[in-house]
């Protein structure tokens, strides 16, 4: 006989950077599971430091990180922590981006632009992840740009869900602010029973945030709209598609987006809409000065829960939602 043969257990740990620490908590008191201890801190000029307190030798690592602002300082805490997993011999490291930056940059528009979404995944490849798990992608090509698994896990079930339940359906209409999120919001309407609205709008491609928003493209009179997104940065454009609802003659509109970024004057736009509710998951914190009572933030934890148990148990993660 050659070799030598183990009869060690599976191990999972659990791991989390510093960027949302609320949501990691969240998750590991869904597995059942305490964060792994470690110590990171910045030096002086900027640098990052990190430790881990335990061993995570022969390990299953799942690391947790989202990237809210400063998105560059946890994008690259994050790989820093794939770096020190991989050198510590762990087993398996899975990377959980509840929100994944730079998603907008996922193709060349004009020439001498940059596929930034691409060279994240290049660069958590290269600092030793074997898989990613996120949620809500802003294109679903860009789970190709990573050469490995990825779990591209829905928020859809729980927004729709908590929509469904609170507003009459048979005055219901969901509605895409743009063309390229019809195919989700035709999703919504699946799940809820409900007509399609569009608002068509044009970009200005060489101002950043500038929506010009054109027209209906179905019947919102008199209806309660359900504006559907995957992302909510400035605000600018889901206010000037829900301005453009209601001149058509909506009863109210809804907002819903899986990811609030809620940056520069979105606080502002927020407070100042008609909109009367507007409904995150939290994969990305809230700004304190957006605790208002229009917005109401759902829990993704149980849903990347769920997920990292498949994983984990060589389940399925498919399954979470073709049960839905």
């Amino acid at each position: 006989m050659t070799g030598i043969k183990t009869t060690g257990e599976k191990k999972l740990m659990f791991f989390s950077g510093r960027a949302h620490p609320e949501l990691a908590e969240e998750v590991a008191h869904q597995l059942g599971v305490g964060l792994v201890p470690t110590k990171a801190f910045d030096f002086a000029n900027g640098e990052i430091y990190v430790r881990f307190q335990e061993s995570a030798r022969g390990a299953d690592c799942f690391l947790i990180q989202s990237h809210t602002a400063p998105i560059n300082k946890w994008i690259m805490e994050q790989l820093i922590m794939l770096d020190a997993l991989k050198r510590a011999s762990a087993r398996s490291i899975t990377v959980i981006v509840p929100f994944y930056g730079y998603a907008r940059q996922d193709k060349k528009h004009r020439g001498r632009e940059p596929i930034s979404a691409r060279l994240v995944a290049d660069l958590m490849k290269t600092a030793g992840a074997d898989r990613i798990l996120t949620v809500d992608l802003h294109t679903d090509q860009i789970q190709g740009f990573f050469d490995g698994p990825v779990d591209h896990l829905f928020a859809l079930p729980i927004l729709a869900d908590y929509v469904g339940a609170k507003v009459d359906r048979s005055k219901l209409t969901i509605v895409s602010p743009d063309a390229g999120r019809v195919r989700v919001a035709d999703r919504w309407c699946d799940r809820l029973d409900a007509p399609l609205a569009i608002v068509h709008k044009r970009r200005d491609k060489d101002v950043a945030n500038q929506v010009t928003v054109h027209e209906v493209v179905g019947n919102v009179k008199g209806r309660v709209c359900v504006l559907v997104d995957d992302m909510i940065d400035t605000g600018g454009t889901i206010c000037a598609a829900a301005d453009a609802l209601f001149a058509h003659g909506a009863e109210d509109v809804i907002v819903t987006a899986t990811h609030g970024v809620l940056s520069g004057p979105a606080a502002d736009r927020l407070k100042n809409s008609k909109v009367s509710e507007f409904v995150f998951t939290d994969t990305l914190p809230t700004p304190g000065e957006l605790e208002l009572d229009k917005i109401t933030v759902l829990s993704i934890a149980p849903t990347i829960a769920r997920a990292v148990r498949e994983v984990f148990e060589d389940g399925s993660v498919t399954s979470l939602f073709e049960e839905q």
